[in-house]
């Protein structure tokens, strides 16, 4: 999953190997004072999770992967 915008990572709700269902809330990213809640588009695994609180991302930045499971 990548980053829908330029922003900073507010919250990471999930860990490396957490399972996640399809709409579940994963990073949530600040972009011009808005939360921007970044979901989970499929039920799996979470896999590389690339960023943390307070980490600056771009707009196509990598977050994480999320393996069907």
């Amino acid at each position: 999953m990548t980053s829908p915008m330029q922003g900073t990572v507010l919250r990471v709700e999930v860990s490396d190997g957490d399972e996640v269902e399809a709409g579940q809330v994963l990073v949530i990213v600040e972009a011009m004072k808005m939360e921007n809640e970044i979901r989970a588009h499929v039920a799996g695994v979470v896999r590389d999770l690339a960023v943390a609180v307070g980490d600056s991302v771009r707009n196509g930045g990598q977050l994480l992967r999320v393996a069907e499971s």
